[in-house]
């Protein structure tokens, strides 16, 4: 019997992560290289679309996911003083039924454990930060800060919106400032001191707005994310403190529950919001992007995980039975399945509309990564 295909994974993100999962549910030998010493649980939450449910689902991590998530009765979008109902987004049960999967609010580092969970640790190398490519007969050597090295028949970058793996494929602008800044946190519903708020809600102000739900099942824990201008600040670090009285200043005239959570806020991070024109390829020879590494997104949408989640389940399909002769027609027929895709999401969000009013959100949360049509 041939020797299974043999892939390389830089980023241990949640691309990265569902990306070895799926690849390894269809029989091929995988190897994630992450830059990182260890797996840190950033205080921030994550929404976690109809659509990559699926591709959970069959990762086998619904159940799991169901356990430590909150399902949300909606997403509610309110005028930042009145309050008044601008568009809401109604999830439950019934969008269950429509779209196929549940909506669920998470803690992302409970989604990113749930990923880990399903690629066993000896598929998984830390303090590995890539500095080199080079396609040799063998396949595709990858060579480290360390001075280690190694081979794959192939190689998927799925290492964020700094992606190494496409600044060594590519020559590429550097990201773009919005000019934008948001801060974001979680913390203890108990801080709120009994009072309640909305199950997921959008306060849209004139030039800021401000993202506020609970991430854990018994509302235990609240999560909030903001974006307002702030031209001169452009640290891009998930880990960068903010000031709390900034935030709250930055958000004085909203509505009352909105200032009881900033209010009851004990701490902040703060990172500056990026962005980055679409990568007219995403492949060269048998090596490809996927995630943010080749269609990174604002986070307007709720939907930067989710595009690469989708990747994720695509890749595998595209990959399935491929021989190593057949990886760059492979990786071709991935892009040109997904590309139309991305660019949309990419390009809704950035337009930060998404639900302002009644939308038609079948198109987002209706995908099937795993049935929808595989490019010729």
């Amino acid at each position: 019997m041939a020797r299974p295909l043999s892939v390389a994974i830089v980023g241990a993100g949640m691309g990265g992560l569902a990306t070895a999962a799926a690849l390894r549910r269809v029989g091929i030998d995988v190897m994630v290289y992450e830059q990182a010493s260890q797996f840190a649980r950033i205080g921030a939450g994550i929404q976690i679309g109809c659509n990559a449910m699926k591709v959970l689902r069959e990762l086998g991590l619904e159940a799991r996911m169901r356990e430590h998530s909150f399902y949300p009765r909606s997403w509610n979008n309110r005028d930042w003083k009145s309050g008044d109902i601008k568009f809401d987004m109604i999830f439950g049960e019934s969008a269950e039924e429509k779209f196929g999967a549940p909506y669920l609010l998470a803690h992302r580092g409970d989604l990113h454990a749930a990923l880990a969970s399903v690629v066993s640790n000896e598929f998984v190398r830390l303090n590995h930060k890539l500095v080199g490519l080079d396609e040799t007969g063998d396949g595709v050597r990858l060579s480290f800060a360390d001075g280690t090295r190694a081979i794959a028949d192939a190689v998927v970058g799925a290492d964020g919106v700094h992606s190494t793996v496409r600044d060594l494929l590519f020559d590429t602008s550097p990201a773009k400032f919005t000019g934008r800044i948001a801060y974001r946190t979680t913390y203890p519903a108990a801080l709120l001191g009994g009072a309640g708020i909305d199950d997921c809600t959008k306060w849209w102000g004139e030039d800021r707005h401000i993202v506020i739900y609970y991430v854990k099942p018994d509302r235990s824990e609240v999560y909030l994310v903001t974006s307002q201008p702030e031209p001169d600040f452009r640290i891009e670090s998930w880990s960068a403190k903010g000031d709390v009285r900034d935030l709250r200043a930055s958000f004085e005239g909203f509505h009352p529950q909105v200032t009881r959570v900033l209010a009851a806020c004990p701490d902040v991070h703060k990172w500056a919001i990026m962005d980055r024109d679409a990568l007219e390829h995403w492949a060269d020879g048998k090596v490809t992007l996927l995630g943010d590494a080749c269609h990174p997104m604002t986070p307007y949408m709720a939907q930067g995980a989710a595009m690469a989640i989708e990747d994720a389940a695509v890749l595998s399909r595209c990959l399935d039975g491929v021989g190593r002769d057949g990886v760059a027609n492979a990786f071709r027929r991935f892009e040109a399945t997904r590309k139309v895709r991305t660019t949309q999401v990419q390009e809704t969000s950035r337009a930060n509309i998404w639900l302002k009013e009644r939308t038609d959100t079948s198109w987002v949360y209706g995908y099937d990564a795993w049935s929808v049509p595989l490019a010729a």
